[in-house]
């Protein structure tokens, strides 16, 4: 039987080194001799192992048959509960809790158990599902708890012993050493934030939202996902970096309940061999841009549609996900600047991070009656709500939401497609749509954006 490859969440992971939280890392040494081989991670575990935590939760899923006149007696009880176990990283001593989001959501009840086997309930501070992060707090009651400090995740190099240390399937605390593999890893496939630390420390599931640490008994990463044919740890094991779990425990300390992604207004494509080649350049770097909002931060930095952004400070980006960490990692309100190749010439702009604007009010709107495009949920775009939902599409009407039993799915619309004309009128906004389906034409002529392709349907009315 042929088997698939896929990208499998961890669970509970936990990792340590040989200094205390807060000491320099030490210089990175080959070992040279039997004696050197022999060294123990025994008291970087001990040291920071109480920093990482069990989490159960637990959630109420009711019985869909529990009305039901003819199962309901064969399916009893009106609810379920459906238990789940991972791991958390413990990052301020009054009780703030590191973990992946897909750890917690959709819980009804979360419990934190401490190494020393105390038990905590824990509440929500901030759950970001496009960077699988979240961010929880429990009452300590005055007491402090043991923590670990961030690590700057940017110092990381390939090559870097690292320890996990989790609960894998349930069976307990256990703790497995390898190496930073990796570094930027951006197509794992596991979040919108796509820009990982991948290891060789084995992973296993029951590790997600443990901790990845430096040799200095930092917090280096939190563990997310493994990639594997078989369920087990193959050596392939992805963490969030350090700090981007820092800029998401900044923004729950703050009070917000969302993260301020900053804006740049950019629309761009990785360059490719191919690219590369077209745009006379001597490899394949950075990204080029293909369009620029002239209301944008970019545009009134004097970025234009065609420059190649190669750096953002002094980091480079080769693709979209890349130039996201560097600029959410930097934060709203802050500077950076833009390194971008130009006709053959690099040059620099400064870019003012800001959030993503609200142009026009969404607007959401089911449309019913009898037109095309009945039976979809459509929205006015804008910068905001399309960092919102993920798209890149920051202007026009767009269908966000479709029922498969509708007249739109039976003629081929899909969500996603951005609605452009109708019989020749120009839909600007959900307010034009709804008068342009308001008319009973013999014919719908219909013009949409679907992946940066211009389709036309013709539909008898």
């Amino acid at each position: 039987m042929r088997r698939s490859t896929k990208i499998l969440f961890a669970v509970a992971t936990w990792t340590l080194s040989f200094a205390g939280p807060g000491l320099a890392a030490p210089a990175r040494l080959v070992p040279e001799s039997s004696t050197q081989m022999q060294l123990s991670f025994a008291p970087v575990v001990r040291k920071t192992a109480p920093a990482v935590v069990n989490i159960y939760t637990k959630r109420k899923i009711r019985n869909p048959f529990a009305d039901d006149p003819l199962f309901g007696r064969f399916f009893r009880g009106r609810e379920q509960t459906q238990g789940s176990l991972g791991s958390g990283v413990i990052v301020r001593s009054d009780g703030v809790i590191v973990t992946n989001n897909h750890v917690i959501a959709g819980a009804d009840e979360i419990v934190v158990v401490m190494a020393d086997r105390r038990e905590f309930e824990a509440k929500v501070l901030l759950a970001d599902e496009r960077t699988d992060v979240a961010v929880l707090r429990v009452n300590t009651a005055g007491k402090a708890l043991p923590t670990l400090a961030f690590h700057n995740s940017d110092d990381a190099e390939v090559g870097d012993i690292v320890l996990a240390i989790g609960n894998p399937f349930g069976v307990g605390q256990s703790v497995t050493q390898g190496i930073i593999s990796a570094l930027a890893r951006t197509r794992a496939g596991v979040s919108d934030y796509q820009f990982f630390i991948q290891t060789d420390a084995s992973i296993n599931r029951g590790n997600s939202g443990g901790a990845l640490v430096t040799v200095g008994g930092e917090l280096i990463g939190i563990n997310t996902a493994i990639y594997s044919q078989s369920g087990g740890s193959v050596g392939i094991g992805f963490a969030i970096p350090a700090n981007m779990v820092k800029t998401i425990v900044n923004t729950a300390m703050s009070g917000s309940k969302t993260i301020a992604r900053p804006w740049l207004g950019l629309s761009t494509q990785t360059v490719t061999a191919a690219l590369a080649d077209s745009l006379d350049l001597e490899r394949p770097m950075g990204v080029l841009v293909n369009e620029v909002n002239p209301a944008s931060p970019a545009a009134q930095a004097g970025i234009v549609s065609g420059d190649v952004i190669t750096k953002v400070d002094d980091f480079a980006v080769d693709d979209q996900q890349s130039l996201n960490f560097r600029t959410t990692t930097k934060g709203v309100g802050s500077t950076v600047a833009l390194t971008y190749l130009r006709n053959g010439q690099y040059g620099t702009a400064v870019v003012r991070l800001v959030r993503a604007p609200e142009t026009i009010p969404r607007d959401i709107t089911a449309i019913n009656g009898r037109n095309p495009l009945q039976g979809t949920k459509v929205a006015n775009m804008s910068p905001a709500f399309a960092d919102e939902i993920g798209s890149d599409i920051t202007n026009g009407v767009m269908i966000i939401e479709l029922s498969r039993a509708s007249i739109a799915a039976r003629l081929g619309f899909l969500p996603g497609d951005v609605v452009l004309t109708i019989n020749e009128r120009k839909i600007v906004s959900v307010d034009a749509l709804q008068s342009a389906l308001s008319s009973r034409p013999a014919v719908w002529i219909v013009s949409l954006k679907r992946n940066g392709q211009i389709l036309k349907l013709s539909i008898e009315g």
